[in-house]
Parts: structure tokens; C-alpha cells; sequence
């Protein structure tokens, strides 16, 4: 008698298959969009650096899956068996829930971000998996998603935990996917797109960008935030920023 796979089971696995997908073409369009960006903008900054690139590429691409999988079987989840609180009624919730809510998905990312990474600057889990993100040196656009499976799965389960105790309205949850992407595309593209008058700014004290992001992958003990600085100034590990004009050196 042979066994028949559940239908429940089946629409899991084609969530999470569809959802994989979905992060690697974000992943693609995005890394190749700013790559594109540099390209034009800057010609020959990645010069010398296809095969980097390829390790970056590839990589990632391991990484979408394991990042695709957990969210797509929350998001199957969520339509099927209304296990999360995303919720698609806006009138469910106050309208100032929804900039409360971005900012309490982007902090506790951010906090889960800056911890899990300088614990993976220690000796051992470094080598282990952190090794392999920094292995882009210079980093570029595609190596935001260059990382190590167990690195990529202590970044995959943040929002797929989050759903579950958070209330989220889906078009917040897709402004923090979206935040998240471009955040991690742009701090290792190798120049800021933001002006100066943004980056040293009051605002730019608080944000990571690109120069500031730049400083961890030369000095390696500093800089570990995601969206701000907040930890790392409590803690004493904020550098600062790359000096003027680094992001027209390669």
C-alpha cells in the first residue's frame, strides 16, 4: 500500500519553494540593480573582482533558500491556518500601530543583528561561518547575502519568530523586507548613495550607511549594527565613519 503525501504537506513545500524563489530574484534584482548602479557611476570599481563576485553570488543563492523556507512555511501558515498576527485589515489595529510596529520589527532585527554578530566575531564561530562573509574584500553589492547556511539561518528565523508575537499589517511586513534588502544591498556596495549632508547628519549619527558599515569590514572588531547605531554606541563599539573619499578607492 503506498503511502500518500498529505495535501497539507505538499502546499508547505510549494509555500516554501515559491518563497525561495521569491528571495533569490529579490536578491538578484536588487544586488544586480546597485551593481548596475556602480557600474555606471563609477566604472571599473569592481575591477578584478568576478571571481569574488561568483563566490558572492553563489553563496547567496544557498542563503535565499534557507531564508526562503522558514518564511514560506510561515506565510502558508498565516493564510492557511492563521497561525501569525499578520493581519490585511487595516482598520484591525490603530492607524499609529503601523509606524509603531515598523519600528519595533526594525529595532528588534536590528538588536538580534548586532548581538548574533559580535558573537560570530569571536574566534571560534568566526571561523566556523562569519569567515565566509568577510572573505569579500573588498565587499560589493552582491555580498550581502554572502553568508555561511549556519550564518544565514541565525539571520533567517528573526521575522518568521517576530509574526508570531508582533502584530503586523502585511504592507508593514513587506516595508521591512524591502528596508531589510536595500539596508543590506547598499552598506556593503562600496560608496554611500546617501549625500554627505545626509551621512553627517543628526539623522546619519543614528543610521548605519555605507562609510559606517565600511569601517567593520576594515577593522573587523566594530561597527556590527544592521539599521543603527544605537548598540553599538551604547557599547562602545562605534567607530565612526570611513575617512572622506574611501568610497572612490578600490
Amino acid at each position: 500500500m503506498s503511502a500518500t503525501i498529505p495535501g497539507w504537506v505538499l502546499a508547505m513545500g510549494a509555500s516554501a519553494l515559491a518563497m525561495t524563489a521569491i528571495v533569490a530574484v529579490r536578491y538578484m534584482l536588487t544586488s544586480g540593480g546597485f551593481a548596475l548602479a556602480t557600474r555606471m557611476t563609477r566604472p571599473g570599481h569592481y575591477a578584478g573582482l568576478n571571481t569574488q563576485i561568483g563566490k558572492e553570488i553563489g553563496w547567496s543563492l544557498l542563503a535565499a533558500a534557507i531564508y526562503g523556507i522558514p518564511a514560506g512555511i510561515v506565510g502558508w501558515g498565516w493564510q492557511e491556518r492563521g497561525w501569525t498576527r499578520i493581519y490585511d485589515d487595516v482598520g484591525a489595529m490603530p492607524l499609529w500601530w503601523l509606524p509603531v510596529s515598523l519600528f519595533i520589527y526594525l529595532f528588534a532585527h536590528d538588536s538580534w543583528f548586532y548581538w548574533t554578530h559580535r558573537w560570530m566575531h569571536r574566534p571560534g564561530p568566526f571561523r566556523m561561518m562569519h569567515a565566509v562573509h568577510h572573505a569579500s574584500r573588498p565587499p560589493t553589492a552582491w555580498a550581502a547575502m554572502a553568508f555561511h547556511p549556519w550564518e544565514a539561518l541565525t539571520g533567517a528565523v528573526v521575522i518568521p519568530a517576530l509574526v508570531f508575537l508582533v502584530p503586523i499589517h502585511v504592507s508593514v511586513l513587506a516595508l521591512v523586507l524591502a528596508i531589510m534588502t536595500v539596508m543590506g544591498v547598499t552598506n556593503h556596495m562600496g560608496w554611500d548613495m546617501f549625500p554627505d549632508a545626509v551621512v553627517h547628519s543628526r539623522l546619519g549619527r543614528w543610521l548605519i550607511t555605507a562609510s559606517h558599515h565600511q569601517v567593520h569590514h576594515h577593522r573587523y572588531a566594530c561597527n556590527y549594527g544592521l539599521y543603527f547605531r544605537f548598540w553599538d554606541r551604547v557599547c562602545g563599539t562605534d567607530r565612526g565613519l570611513a575617512p572622506q573619499g574611501w568610497d572612490r578607492k578600490r
